[in-house]
């Protein structure tokens, strides 16, 4: 008898001390970014889109707080993504351009994230979260050092190549080490429709781990072109949005022609921003349908500006709104781009912010929300959770951007001020324009030579936040 109450003991002390544990770990809130390909600031209805409707995305800004100063990583896709995934600025990231891994179309993949950079899923992976990426990649080819399987992702489903990324029939998809063809997707026949495939194994994603912390980053490729959405789409649209504008597919050269054909850009446009806000709303049902959407926190925005490739009409719907410049432009119309957070449990609904945010602050706000308590010093964001959860908020003493193309330029956004230098490439003493967003948000009135020494200081700040990469170097840096 005693032998079976000792047993009976340990049993029950065993349950106790598993109990904390199993509380501890269902109460770590989960985290969903999704981020949206070349949409502008302009292309949702919270942020002032009237030709169109995004109930499902303007649900999110509804039920928790919008930003109006939040910016992208880059003013193109995959320093973007660097600057989202290691937190660090485009003159400290380590990937700071859309570099090939080759020059043939048989190359898949661009150049990879080393292997010693710390991305913000091998953290959170290290914490127990279970990590998934579903969409697009562009920073590493299949099985480099780059590959997302490599970079702390369980699980990837996808596109790895942003070049294929260009077209939304492609022959294949990856899944994560595995090229799997798509059912008639040949080149010349459109049967499977890549993005609903992946946005099914996203929402796989959060029924299989909704026991457990997850973190699922959502890279969609919508509204990137090419302009092409399935027939039930187009149809809500065709006729809506004249003039239409077509877009011709033109022949030869390296990159040229990667586009198919659309007869109805405006009309296919609209359509794509449908798909994906259908996707938006089918996220937001499945964790209230899950039970977990009080510990799960949503974050949506774009990866640069709007793009103006394969028919895309941004001046025809206003895409950029107030914002002076597109994608490739470090005006705030490239970098500026929507933000919207969705946190039942801790964000007041219906909220606004005008904190000056950035991509490289989603690391740092990503380990806060997880209970990490670490610092580390490359990192050049700050966590905006206090600006979610309605706290005192640490703010930026400037914000920084480089693009190494179209002659090279730079960036500093610092309080009110805004300085941009261009064809800094083979000059890096070119001139510096001064803006004042206050009272110019459409950076129309240079005032650089009213105010010498906040040139000064700009110039300084330029110098500093720039770290020399050898891979990814300016023109007048090359040795």
């Amino acid at each position: 008898m005693r032998n079976l109450l000792l047993l009976f003991g340990l049993i029950l002390l065993i349950r106790c001390k598993n109990t904390p544990t199993k509380i501890e770990k269902s109460s770590t809130p989960n985290i969903i970014l999704i981020v949206a390909d070349d949409l502008g600031y302009g292309d949702i209805g919270v942020y002032g889109q009237s030709l169109f409707t995004t109930p499902n995305i303007d649900r999110l800004a509804k039920g928790g707080i919008r930003f109006l100063q939040h910016y992208s990583g880059s003013t193109v896709c995959a320093p973007s993504r660097s600057a989202l995934m290691t937190g660090q600025h485009s003159g400290h990231t380590f990937i700071r351009d859309n570099l090939e891994r080759g020059f043939t179309l048989d190359n898949e993949g661009q150049y990879p994230l080393a292997s010693e950079e710390l991305t913000i899923a091998e953290v959170l992976k290290e914490a127990n979260y279970r990590t998934g990426a579903f969409g697009k990649w562009g920073l590493g080819y299949p099985g480099s050092e780059g590959d997302p399987n490599f970079q702390g992702f369980d699980q990837f489903y996808g596109y790895n190549c942003q070049r294929v990324a260009h077209n939304y029939y492609p022959t294949h998809l990856w899944n994560n080490q595995k090229k799997e063809k798509l059912r008639g997707n040949d080149g010349a026949t459109t049967k499977t429709y890549a993005p609903e495939l992946i946005h099914q194994k996203a929402l796989s994603f959060l029924e299989e781990n909704k026991e457990s912390p997850f973190f699922m980053f959502y890279p969609s490729v919508i509204p990137h072109a090419e302009l092409l959405a399935p027939m039930e789409y187009m149809t809500r649209y065709r006729g809506l949005f004249l003039p239409e504008k077509k877009f011709i597919r033109k022949k030869g050269g390296y990159n040229v022609g990667r586009y198919n054909p659309q007869e109805e850009s405006h009309a296919a446009f609209a359509a794509m921003i449908n798909v994906l806000d259908d996707q938006v709303g089918e996220i937001i049902d499945k964790i209230h349908e899950l039970g977990i959407a009080e510990n799960t926190l949503i974050l949506f925005t774009s990866d640069n500006g709007p793009h103006l490739e394969g028919g895309a009409d941004p001046d025809y719907f206003n895409s950029n709104g107030p914002l002076r410049g597109y994608k490739r432009d470090l005006y705030e119309g490239g970098i500026r781009v929507p933000m919207i957070a969705y946190w039942p449990s801790k964000i007041q609904p219906g909220s606004t912010t005008d904190h000056p945010s950035a991509f490289w602050d989603f690391f740092p706000t990503a380990i806060e929300i997880a209970g990490l308590n670490k610092n580390w010093a490359d990192i050049d964001g700050i966590s905006f959770l206090p600006t979610l959860t309605g706290k005192e908020q640490k703010a930026h003493p400037y914000l920084y951007w480089e693009f190494l193309k179209k002659g090279g330029r730079q960036a500093v956004r610092m309080d009110q001020w805004k300085a941009v230098r261009l064809n800094m490439s083979n000059n890096p003493d070119a001139p510096i324009e001064l803006y004042r967003l206050t009272d110019d948000i459409g950076e129309e009135n240079n005032i650089a030579e009213q105010y010498p020494e906040m040139i000064k200081i700009m110039d300084s700040l330029m110098s500093n936040a720039h770290e020399y990469s050898e891979i990814f170097p300016f023109a007048h840096e090359r040795k």
